[in-house]
């Protein structure tokens, strides 16, 4: 008889997580040509229109040793390197962030419409970011541009902090609902603090509802280097732990027979994902429906194991917000729509089609 990683007998219901499906390299194949896709099309559009060809060449130029003759003007190579790849490489980071959150909140909370703002960080942000401007730290802090950003990252995580510590007041270390009850509570008396500094100082509106609708507009690589070590880490913890995820989604008492402990494991995975959460709010603002829209979409059309939802929605995520991002530049050309806008009228259509998918499922 087979035995667990504690010696007892494994449940004959284990088997559909003893054997989930794995990733097909087919599928691995297209996420990394949707992201090289978004990648070049991002570089390569805007208000100067530059040669695919051209472009892959310069941007194969930045790889040790190569050195191609790209047929760009010094002012295009600047174009490239300086303004547009900083900004698509940040468009890659924080959209692969989103989606792979979503799909690890999904996943904890096994409810495939979950999404990475479940738990405050969206609040904690808002909130964060409405006190920097309202109360004038970036006149008192002049010259240092991380300070709309670290005001985000900071009120993402004590939203999620003390979302965590009223979950596990609630309860013997806080079930799954009481977490979600508890996010509730928090974005509440979160928005709330946050349309009172608003109120109060009318004048900063404008400038934090252009944060709150989301942005790329970055400032070179800096934005880049602040978020990638964060992103290092949250994939890295993620996609080490994603199998537990199937396990979990069979319950506690099956996780438990095969060696897991549940809460633990649940604690680990909301902590890394709400962390790479933080790292992509206090970057690109509030931008929606990414941790839902692609992980769904993932689990929809590659199936349900999240051996294959999270690399996977890791890549489409990234691929998915810099296509995004080009839209959301070149729609209303010279101006731009803010890219939360965009996502929100994609994810609109999105959701009726679940709910229509839903409808036609048997009962």
């Amino acid at each position: 008889m087979r035995t667990t990683l504690t010696g007892r007998p494994a449940k004959a219901t284990t088997t559909a997580v003893d054997r989930p499906a794995g990733l097909r390299p087919g599928w691995l194949v297209a996420g990394v040509l949707a992201v090289a896709v978004a990648l070049v099309a991002g570089v390569c559009l805007g208000p100067v229109v530059l040669p695919p060809g051209s472009v892959a060449a310069e941007l194969l130029n930045l790889l040790p040793g190569v050195r191609l003759n790209s047929g760009l003007t010094e002012r295009e190579i600047a174009i490239v390197t300086e303004l547009r790849l900083p900004r698509v490489v940040l468009g890659l980071l924080v959209g692969g962030l989103l989606a792979l959150a979503g799909g690890c909140y999904q996943g904890v909370f096994r409810n495939p419409l979950a999404d990475p703002y479940l738990l405050g960080v969206a609040a904690g942000a808002g909130l964060g970011v409405t006190a920097a401007i309202a109360l004038g730290a970036g006149d008192l802090l002049a010259g240092l541009p991380v300070t709309v950003p670290l005001a985000a990252f900071v009120g993402s995580l004590g939203a999620v902090a003390l979302t965590y510590v009223l979950g596990a007041a609630g309860g013997r270390g806080g079930s799954t609902a009481t977490l979600i009850l508890a996010g509730v509570a928090v974005s509440a008396f979160l928005s709330a603090g946050q349309t009172y500094l608003l109120q109060r100082n009318s004048d900063t509106i404008q400038q934090v509802y252009s944060w709150l609708l989301g942005r790329l507009a970055t400032a070179g690589w800096a934005d880049v280097r602040l978020v990638l070590p964060y992103f290092l880490l949250t994939t890295v913890v993620v996609l080490l732990h994603r199998r537990e995820l199937d396990v979990l989604s069979v319950g506690d008492d099956e996780a438990i027979s095969l060696g897991l402990h549940p809460q633990r494991s649940r604690y680990l995975l909301i902590a890394a994902a709400s962390l790479g959460t933080a790292a992509a709010v206090s970057a690109s603002g509030l931008i929606g429906f990414v941790g839902i829209i692609v992980p769904h979409t993932v689990r929809l059309l590659a199936g349900s194991s999240y051996r294959v939802i999270l690399p996977l929605s890791l890549l489409f995520g990234a691929a998915f917000l810099a296509l995004t991002d080009v839209v959301a530049r070149t729609a209303a050309a010279p101006s731009e729509v803010p890219i939360g806008v965009v996502t929100a009228l994609l994810g609109g259509p999105f959701f009726v089609l679940v709910l229509r998918t839903i409808r036609r499922m048997p009962t």
